[in-house]
């Protein structure tokens, strides 16, 4: 028996994105969090674990031997859906592998890679359920695992379920370990967990092996954030549930106070809240229960910080597909969703809440919150006609004026234990060709014009944090639920936050100058970034400063919503 008060364990991250949970950086997820607050119940002081990234290792190798040197080498990972990512590369599982071949003390892995891993982390993909070579694999919880090999020396444990009392304990005692992220403090938003599982059974989704919803009270995820917040984190998502309408209910129906008490109590718990948004609401919820729903999306709309997206599971609208795969709602019923939720949260800061969806040409900020469409595609009985029937879709909601916030679309992977296990990848790859022309469509003709009425040029983004450069420009993002990419001219100083207007867009991401513009120290570039601005005007009001006013500067171009006039007396 080795005794948990002398142990040194190493945690380390190789991220996460499932269907309800998500933990790519900026974004840390429950799994590192819970499993080092288990270690500590279960005797090990905090001052004996080390956390790392698996882009951290990437980085300097010698971190390695953190691995190597440990008592307890505990992995988290796993992508059940797969995605592209801006801060962080998800770990591959030979590298997995590689990290269990380092560790020289007892090995445990676990979080969604125990439903699976495939070749490489992508859609059109078969799984398997691997080992990895690890000593031991979390067939269930692996905090719960954490807390029995601790307990019992590194001795070995039966695969089980923690209970929320236990939860109660390990989220508040692992919060510590956020200090050790490379994003921590500043850009580093932590995925809140308010219940896992769900109650209906779609086709692909991994989510219904944890069974129905059992939900944490308001006050057990208050008490998180407060700990959360005691270690320096002012930013938050409540991501890990498969609808945040049904929370505190009886899995389905909605409960409108349990909402108002989990969100007023994280304002009360953080007073400088920099971030406060969520990921997914299911629309059957808002078909079946419309009034709660209304109450609940105008309770999160009012808490909640501006660019919030509610994420929906239409998967497909083609009639067939929903049928063969125990989809829940059609595609008219999604809309009535989608109306919904434009009605109730589609307004902005500036405007009266519940004045329904502003697409106002001179908008100063994102809509308070927003739906947002996901999409599969390989299901079983898709076809020709699906893609025709989601592009549909989509152009139904243009065309009503109403808004998305953004359109997830990707193929299935497939693991043990789903339905589609059976079919695979098969239909996916059959038509990956027809696939990629869909979907370029739908960026074309859909994304850009949809996101040009959400986020029109003048619109203000504040604290967009600067990222990384590529040809000649700074990328940058706001920290949030699937945030904007930003692209900036010149390459400005990283790791700062600065707040940008929007001047154009592209498909899914936005091109911007700093906010408020020195119209007297602005660089060519960033003149000739605003809308009706040319190289030949940039050039003209740069020849003339210094201007006490913009008023008329450029002509008929009103350049108030993007500038300002600064050091009057400087000359170029």
């Amino acid at each position: 028996m080795k005794d948990p008060a002398e142990l040194d364990v190493t945690i380390v991250d190789g991220y996460v994105d499932e269907p309800a949970h998500f933990g790519v950086p900026p974004y840390i997820s429950t799994y590192p969090r819970f499993a080092a607050g288990a270690a500590v119940d279960a005797g090990v002081p905090p001052e004996a674990i080390t956390y790392h990234t698996i882009d951290e290792l990437r980085d300097d190798r010698s971190k390695r031997r953190d691995i190597a040197d440990a008592d307890l080498f505990i992995y988290v990972g796993g992508m059940t859906v797969p995605g592209k990512y801006v801060g962080g590369t998800p770990a591959e599982p030979d590298e997995v592998k590689e990290l269990a071949w380092t560790a020289d003390g007892t090995s445990v892995m676990g979080g969604p890679v125990r439903f699976g891993v495939g070749e490489a982390n992508e859609g059109a993909t078969e799984t398997e359920r691997q080992n990895l070579d690890y000593d031991f694999l979390a067939g269930a919880d692996i905090e719960a695992a954490v807390y029995d090999l601790v307990h019992g020396g590194l001795e070995g444990f039966e695969d089980r379920y923690r209970d929320n009392a236990e939860l109660d304990r390990w989220a508040s005692k692992g919060a510590f370990i956020i200090e050790q992220h490379p994003d921590h403090p500043e850009y580093l938003i932590c995925e809140l967990e308010t219940s896992r599982g769900c109650p209906y059974r779609c086709s692909f989704c991994t989510e219904p092996m944890y069974g129905d919803p059992d939900f944490r009270t308001p006050n057990s995820v208050v008490g998180e954030v407060d700990a959360l917040a005691d270690h320096g984190a002012r930013h938050f998502r409540l991501g890990r549930q498969a609808d945040i309408l049904a929370y505190g209910g009886d899995g389905e129906a909605p409960n409108p106070q349990a909402l108002r008490e989990l969100y007023g109590g994280i304002h009360e718990a953080v007073p400088n809240l920099g971030t406060l948004h969520l990921d997914n609401m299911n629309p059957v919820t808002i078909i079946d229960y419309p009034e709660k729903s209304r109450a609940g999306i105008r309770i999160i709309a009012e808490h909640n910080t501006p660019g919030d997206t509610a994420a929906f599971g239409l998967e497909s609208a083609d009639p067939l597909v929903q049928e063969e795969n125990n989809l829940l709602v059609t595609a008219e019923e999604c809309l009535e969703a989608v109306r919904i939720v434009n009605e109730e949260g589609g307004w902005r800061p500036s405007e009266e809440p519940g004045s329904g969806p502003s697409v106002d040409p001179n908008a100063d900020r994102l809509p308070k919150l927003l739906p947002g469409i996901n999409l599969v595609h390989g299901l079983k009985g898709e076809r020709t006609e699906t893609f025709e029937h989601n592009k549909q879709f989509l152009q139904d909601v243009y065309d009503e004026g109403l808004m998305l916030r953004r359109i997830n679309i990707r193929q299935v992977m497939a693991f043990e234990g789903t339905e589609m296990a059976e079919t695979g990848a098969e239909i996916a790859n059959d038509h990956k060709k027809q696939f990629k022309q869909y979907k370029r469509e739908v960026r074309e003709e859909i994304d850009n014009p949809m996101l040009q009425r959400v986020a029109p040029p003048g619109t203000v983004l504040p604290n967009v944090y600067l990222e990384y450069h590529q040809d000649g420009k700074t990328f940058g993002r706001q920290l949030g639920t699937y945030a904007l990419l930003v692209g900036l001219p010149g390459e400005r100083e990283l790791g700062r936050t600065v707040d940008i207007a929007v001047t154009d867009h592209g498909f899914r991401s936005v091109s911007g100058v700093p906010y408020p513009l020195d119209v007297n120290d602005a660089s060519m570039d960033e003149l000739r970034m605003l809308p009706g601005i040319g190289k030949q005007r940039a050039g003209n009001i740069v020849v003339d400063r210094p201007y006490d006013t913009v008023e008329g500067l450029a002509g008929d171009v009103d350049l108030s919503r993007f500038c300002e006039p600064r050091n009057v007396e400087r000359a170029d």
